[in-house]
């Protein structure tokens, strides 16, 4: 939602709670009046005007909270530009590309690769250690070094990683 449309949700309930307040204090006021007998030093009298004053204020404060939020407010426009700039960097590999980087690839690396595409493209790092019989160390580093090509992406998934293939 819009920072203006979230500022102008609030003025409006801001409205709207003191028209009711408004109204909850003219009849409290009214019953003070009626019932009270001791006139102004009755304690009933000193009692609505802290609630009036409490009532007015918080009411004053949420319209002006909203009245910042909708002139002040600057739109979220940094995250979509990441999000562009991100997309625009992430190039698709094409599979004649990825067939070169597999023969370009030494053995352990070519393990790794060749379990990922036995897999869909994408397995948790745990099972590579398993399967493949390296260190954590080892795999790491290969990770490492085919993320630096750009042939896979990693993704931190609990205690774990996922490996992707681009």
């Amino acid at each position: 939602m819009k920072n203006k449309h979230v500022g102008i949700l609030i003025l409006g309930m801001a409205l709207l709670m003191f028209f009711i307040v408004m109204s909850f204090n003219m009849a409290l006021e009214e019953i003070v009046n009626v019932s009270c007998t001791h006139g102004i030093a009755c304690p009933m009298h000193s009692t609505l005007e802290t609630q009036k004053a409490i009532s007015y204020g918080l009411m004053s404060l949420l319209f002006l909270v909203g009245a910042f939020i909708f002139f002040f407010m600057k739109e979220e426009t940094i995250t979509k530009e990441i999000h562009t700039i991100h997309k625009e960097k992430s190039t698709e590999i094409t599979s004649d590309k990825k067939k070169e980087i597999i023969e370009n690839a030494d053995e352990e690396e070519k393990m790794i690769l060749n379990l990922l595409l036995n897999n869909q493209g994408s397995v948790y790092q745990s099972d590579v250690i398993k399967e493949t019989k390296l260190t954590k160390v080892k795999v790491t580093r290969i990770l490492d070094k085919l993320e630096g090509k750009g042939i896979i992406e990693r993704k931190r998934r609990g205690m774990t990683n996922v490996i992707i293939l681009k």
